[in-house]
C-alpha cells in the first residue's frame, strides 16, 4: 500500500474532509489510468467533498424543520384534484414569494391535499438553502400556552422568527385561551415586519378566524398583515382520501 496515500487519507480524516478521504483511492486509481492534470485531480476530490457537505447540510435542515413526510409536487395527484390550480402552485415553487417575504394560505376541506402542497413547497425551500419549520397548529398553540408558565414566550417567538419560512398546518377550530391568540398575533406581526414567509393550511375561510381567535380588532389587524403580502389558494375539489373501488 502506498504510504504517501495513507498519510494523505489520515490528513483528510483529521481535517474532517471525509468524502475526500473516501474518494481518494478511487480518484488515485482513475488518475493512474487517465493521467489528468494536478488541477483536475484536485478539482474532482473537492467536488466530491462539496457534494457530500451539501447533502449533509440539507439533511440537517430537513431534520430541523421536522417535516413529517417528504412530499413533492412531482408526485402530487393533479388529475385527482381539479380544485388545485397547478399553474399557480408551480409558479409558487419558484420560491420568489419567499424572497419577497410573502405568505401563502391554502384553504379547503380536510383531505384535499393542502398539506401535501405546502409541505412540498417547504421541502423545496430547504433544498434551496432556506431555513424552514413545520408545526401543526394544535402543537403550536400548546407550545404558546406552555410558554406562559415558564415565561418563555419571548424565547419561543425568537426561535420561530429565525426561520425564513414556517408552515402552520391544520389551522382549525381549537379551544383557545385569549393569551394564545395574543401570542399568535404577536408571531404573525413580527414575521410580517421582518418579511418572513408563513404558510398556513386551514379548513376555515378568513371570516371563520374571528370566531376561532376571538377579539375582532386583533383578528382584523392580524388578517391585514397576513393578507397584505399573500397568495390565497382555495381548493374546493374532492377528498384525496376517499377510497376507490
Amino acid at each position: 500500500m502506498d504510504t504517501s496515500r495513507d498519510e494523505i487519507r489520515e490528513h483528510l480524516e483529521a481535517l474532517k474532509l471525509r468524502a475526500m478521504a473516501r474518494a481518494l483511492e478511487e480518484e488515485c486509481t482513475r488518475s493512474e489510468r487517465e493521467s489528468p492534470s494536478y488541477t483536475d485531480f484536485l478539482l474532482r476530490l473537492l467536488r466530491r467533498e462539496r457534494e457530500a457537505q451539501s447533502e449533509r447540510f440539507l439533511e440537517y435542515r430537513i431534520a430541523r424543520a421536522r417535516l413529517p413526510e417528504r412530499w413533492s409536487l412531482s408526485t402530487y395527484p393533479w388529475d385527482k384534484q381539479p380544485g388545485a390550480d397547478r399553474r399557480v402552485i408551480e409558479q409558487l415553487a419558484t420560491l420568489d414569494f419567499i424572497q419577497r417575504g410573502d405568505n401563502l394560505v391554502l384553504i379547503g376541506p380536510t383531505g384535499t391535499g393542502k398539506t401535501g402542497i405546502a409541505s412540498s413547497l417547504l421541502l423545496q425551500a430547504l433544498h434551496r438553502g432556506h431555513r424552514g419549520y413545520f408545526v401543526r397548529a394544535q402543537d403550536l398553540f400548546d407550545e404558546m400556552y406552555a410558554s406562559l408558565a415558564d415565561r418563555g414566550t419571548r424565547r419561543m417567538l425568537d426561535h420561530l422568527l429565525r426561520y425564513d419560512v414556517i408552515l402552520v398546518d391544520e389551522l382549525s377550530y381549537l379551544n383557545l385561551r385569549p393569551e394564545q391568540g395574543n401570542i399568535f398575533f404577536k408571531l404573525m406581526e413580527e414575521r410580517y415586519v421582518q418579511k418572513r414567509s408563513t404558510l398556513i393550511t386551514t379548513n376555515l375561510d378568513y371570516d371563520g378566524w374571528y370566531d376561532f381567535l376571538g377579539r375582532k380588532d386583533m383578528v382584523k389587524a392580524l388578517l391585514d398583515r397576513l393578507r397584505h403580502r399573500c397568495t390565497t389558494i382555495r381548493i374546493d375539489g374532492p377528498s384525496l382520501r376517499t377510497p376507490t373501488g
